[in-house]
């Protein structure tokens, strides 16, 4: 299976910090952020990478290069203009296009099954599996509204539903597609992938919902990046 990071955002709620670095280059516990994703990716075989850049690409292709030290294969994806997390797997398409692929963001450190993701994915003959948390703030992450069959019914409450109760959750960041999904990204220009999920949801697809409990922090603000600092020197993500 091949995989997407998507590293192009700016950064701007980590400033000053990302004056000089891109976000995916913030080092944390002796290497850049971005490398505990490429390690996880590896852990569960995933070794054919594409990553969408934006701010201070060049940083980024320097340090990475082409992912050989990790036995990876890494490509980029550069875009002058961002495209947004459905923009820019729609620009990558003819890459992503030849099989069930996971897109994961840059900016969390989490320590996660992929393989149990995976085999959820493939069982349900889902359209996308998405990794949700429970949170106390679940509404400011923007809710994710869950089904007693797992099924992802809504997301900020798109579209209307008349059913059961829905559970609410926190989209994790990291989502298994079936290639159906690029249809219906829009062909050019920015995109979102919520949009594109609440379209299909509205068309009848099958979205799966994977609550999980495993470690993960959002690496989206200065206080954010200080606890994770601290969570790798206590030992509570142990990802090697």
């Amino acid at each position: 299976m091949k995989a997407m990071i998507l590293a192009a955002g700016l950064g701007t709620r980590l400033r000053p910090l990302t004056d000089d670095l891109p976000k995916p280059l913030l080092p944390l516990g002796g290497r850049p952020l971005i490398e505990y994703t490429l390690l996880l990716l590896r852990k569960y075989g995933l070794t054919d990478v594409i990553i969408n850049l934006h701010y201070q690409s060049g940083k980024i292709m320097q340090t990475l290069g082409d992912g050989s030290r990790w036995g990876m294969k890494i490509r980029y994806s550069e875009e002058p203009r961002i495209l947004g997390t459905g923009g820019g797997i729609k620009k990558v398409e003819t890459f992503l296009s030849d099989g069930a692929f996971l897109v994961i963001n840059s900016d969390i450190l989490v320590e996660i099954k992929l393989d149990e993701l995976i085999e959820l994915h493939h069982r349900k003959k889902a359209a996308a599996t998405l990794v949700l948390r429970e949170d106390p703030e679940v509404d400011a992450w923007g809710a994710v509204g869950l089904d007693s069959h797992n099924r992802i019914r809504q997301f900020l409450s798109k579209p209307d539903w008349t059913g059961e109760k829905l559970s609410k959750r926190m989209f994790a960041g990291i989502h298994v597609m079936d290639p159906r999904v690029l249809a219906y990204i829009p062909g050019q220009g920015f995109s979102n992938i919520i949009d594109v999920y609440i379209e299909m949801i509205q068309k009848g697809e099958g979205l799966i919902g994977q609550t999980v409990q495993d470690y993960w922090m959002d690496i989206g603000t200065p206080e954010r990046y200080r606890h994770a600092q601290e969570d790798l020197k206590r030992k509570r993500m142990t990802l090697p």
